[in-house]
């Protein structure tokens, strides 16, 4: 009996497919932000499997909730092509002085077809997309090695920037001051980036920093 021939499909990833991944990057790098700066309790903090590696993910229940709420946001935006940054901002407490920035900007490399977006799609191995997260996360983890130690009480603001045409669910969601560093204060660091080849993610942070006084 001659032996069968086995083939593989390689599996297409749509537009919501790629929305999933990268929201839930964002889920994962906004934990991992929030974690490595102290902005919540290491105590606050799981480990979880994802991505071939461990990462550290909140067990607040309060903002477990208020993060699910954006990202679900943010995913509704993606899927319609609206949304072109997210930013995490850790400001002081006290003085309410932005000390830094993360900055996540979204580019939609397909553009959709007139009345027909769910035909966008990519064959990109989704192994090689998660390696990509994979690296980003990890260097979000290593930035403790060159940002400023940061020893005052912090918060954290979510800032996402729409083309004017989004749909802004009411009462939700309000313009807001955007938090920007003064530029003779600030310093930049460009860090990876990751793409679906339907949406790319380019990462970045800018800390405060005023030099030797």
């Amino acid at each position: 009996m001659a032996p069968t021939k086995q083939t593989a499909v390689r599996q297409s990833i749509t537009l919501k497919g790629s929305t999933d991944l990268v929201t839930e990057f964002f889920k994962y790098a906004v934990n991992t932000i929030l974690f490595q700066r102290g902005v919540y309790p290491a105590d606050d903090f799981h480990m979880v499997k994802k991505y071939g590696q461990t990462v550290l993910i909140t067990q607040d229940l309060a903002l477990e909730n208020y993060l699910e709420k954006i990202l679900k946001q943010i995913s509704t935006w993606l899927l319609t092509g609206a949304v072109t940054q997210l930013v995490v901002a850790i400001i002081s407490k006290d003085s309410r002085m932005p000390l830094e920035r993360w900055v996540f900007d979204i580019n939609l490399v397909q553009q959709p077809s007139q009345g027909a977006p769910e035909q966008m799609q990519t064959s990109k191995p989704e192994a090689e997309i998660q390696a990509e997260i994979r690296s980003i996360l990890k260097q979000i983890v290593s930035t403790v090695t060159f940002l400023p130690i940061i020893d005052e009480p912090t918060v954290f603001n979510i800032l996402v920037y729409t083309h004017d045409s989004a749909e802004v669910p009411a009462n939700e969601w309000v313009d807001t001051d955007p938090l920007a560093i003064e530029a003779s204060k600030s310093q930049q660091v460009k860090l990876r980036s990751f793409s679906t080849d339907v949406h790319r993610i380019e990462a970045m942070v800018s800390y405060r920093y005023e030099g030797e006084q």
